[in-house]
């Protein structure tokens, strides 16, 4: 098992594991990062917690992603949650685009993904899950950053990219956190204070455009305008401000569950070459981060694990071929997490974060 999946953990949620386990009813929060085609590789592991882990929930639980994380979590809400997934995993697999696609065909395309995942009442399931409780997270475009033009957003990503070396909270002049949250929950997520935050609840109307936004990468995709029930303005990628998340889910006791890409975590899509910018260790002390062995991810072809890159590197049938043995892999990382919390091996194998 430790061959395949790693298993680290703050230190409150560290210590607890040890003792009891990670029973389900333990976690109140799971967490889905940006990151494009990387999510190939939790797919598998996205399926055993579908269907094995959190298959007899109660209790909710609150789901909170950007980009492609929210996109995989708008299937773990819905009714058949497999079958979404299972639409979700091969429409994107499958989307063809040109040699050279503009931001109008990306953006397209990724719509009618979207709106396959969903089917016809994929929105309605979504709103009126109580128990899976679906949030997400979008950035609303400030300044240059709203322009459609390419030269004025690159501008203004540049400017936000160099304020952000000084400091994260310069982002707040370039963008504001949109919290899109669950109709029936109070947005229970806290500790956003680093960077101007505006909550709106999610609805049948809104949340297509609301996963389209969290998704709408800056310079790849058109931005999503005046989203129903949010204020008018431009929204971007939830990545731009939380691309693997910096901020306290505090919960009573309940941990926060991280399936992940990487043993590491980059706040904001402006600190990835950032080596030095971390979460804040008083953020991670109840989270639980499930990531790919570095041995695993050495055996998959090429040595890596999908990304944004694939889609020029390779040819549409060399990429497809590729990503189909990832998600292939990727079963054994969700059968080695099923197998060590069953077995109660998990209160050996677990790391500290």
């Amino acid at each position: 098992m430790s061959n395949v999946l790693e298993i680290r953990a703050g230190s409150r949620a560290l210590a607890r594991i040890r003792e009891e386990g990670l029973p389900q009813d333990s976690i109140d929060v799971m967490l889905g990062a940006s990151g494009g085609p990387k999510w190939f590789v939790l797919s598998g592991l996205d399926k055993l917690l579908i269907s094995e882990y959190f298959n007899d929930r109660e209790q909710p639980l609150n789901l909170l992603g950007t980009s492609a994380g929210a996109w995989r979590f708008s299937c773990y809400a819905q009714k058949n949650a497999l079958e979404a997934h299972h639409r979700f995993e091969q429409g994107y697999l499958l989307t063809e685009y040109s040699a050279e696609p503009d931001v109008e065909e990306v953006s397209r395309k990724c719509r009618i993904l979207v709106q396959d995942m969903l089917g016809e009442s994929g929105a309605n399931e979504i709103v009126s899950n109580s128990i899976m409780r679906f949030n997400l997270i979008a950035a609303k475009s400030k300044g240059l950053t709203r322009s459609e033009k390419s030269w004025k957003q690159m501008a203004g990503l540049g400017l936000a990219a160099t304020g952000n070396l000084i400091s994260r909270k310069t982002l707040g002049a370039f963008f504001t956190r949109m919290l899109f949250h669950h109709p029936t929950a109070s947005a229970p997520f806290y500790g956003m204070d680093n960077l101007p935050t505006e909550k709106v609840p999610l609805s049948e109307a809104n949340i297509l455009d609301a996963i389209m936004a969290s998704g709408s990468i800056p310079l790849v995709m058109e931005g999503v305008h005046d989203i129903e029930g949010a204020p008018k303005g431009v929204y971007r990628d939830g990545g731009v401000t939380d691309y693997h998340f910096d901020m306290d889910f505090p919960q009573g006791d309940g941990l926060t569950l991280y399936p992940h890409f990487y043993n590491r975590m980059v706040p904001g899509w402006f600190d990835k070459s950032l080596k030095w910018r971390k979460p804040s260790v008083k953020h991670c002390d109840q989270l639980v981060l499930l990531s790919p062995s570095e041995s695993f991810v050495s055996q998959l072809p090429f040595g890596k694990i999908p990304d944004r890159t694939d889609f020029k590197s390779f040819s549409f049938d060399e990429r497809v071929k590729y990503w189909k043995q990832v998600i292939d892999e990727s079963t054994r990382l969700g059968e080695a997490f099923l197998e060590a919390v069953t077995t109660e091996k998990i209160r050996q194998l677990v790391k500290p974060l």
